[in-house]
């Protein structure tokens, strides 16, 4: 557009067009062709704003997404710590269980590890103040007296959730 309004305006400054009709419609054209020309400029002012608007954005999004997966990358690496504090914690208990359970009679172990699978992973629950830590009621009268007439090595179940009571010190009983 610029080739053709210097090349108008050259032939226009030359003297080569004579006629006053065609003069006219020269200088028509050329004036026609600057405005297209700074419309045409406008257009690319305001694209080259939105671009720049863009790639401003773009700037701010790539920030985000790096702070977000820096978040991400933390995150994770303190589950795989935790995992790997757990997977400790798991193998000692683990080895920590095989310990006492060498201890326990078979029978009583069976019955334990029976009442863990129907329960839930707890088979056996502290006896306190009256109240079996399993299933968080509290026991009748009845079964109060029975504890007590019990023998300390006697095997107690829960009437409620039929777990194993365990009897401490600290029963009150």
């Amino acid at each position: 557009m610029r080739q053709r309004a210097a090349r108008d305006q050259q032939r226009l400054d030359s003297g080569a067009v004579s006629s006053p009709k065609d003069l006219e419609s020269l200088q028509r054209e050329i004036a026609s062709l600057a405005k297209r020309q700074a419309d045409l400029e406008d257009v690319v002012l305001e694209v080259m704003e939105r671009r720049e608007s863009a790639q401003e954005r773009a700037a701010e999004l790539t920030e985000r997404v790096s702070s977000v997966q820096a978040k991400v990358d933390d995150a994770t690496a303190r589950r795989d710590a935790a995992l790997g504090e757990l997977d400790a914690e798991a193998a000692s208990v683990t080895k920590e269980r095989e310990i006492v359970a060498g201890s326990v009679p078979a029978d009583l172990l069976k019955l334990y590890d029976k009442l863990r699978e129907q329960q839930g992973g707890v088979g056996a629950a502290r006896l306190y103040q009256r109240r079996c830590e399993g299933c968080r009621l509290e026991l009748n009268i009845t079964e109060v007296n029975e504890v007590k007439a019990a023998a300390p090595d006697a095997v107690l179940r829960c009437e409620n959730c039929r777990r194993i009571l365990v009897r401490t010190s600290e029963s009150g009983l």
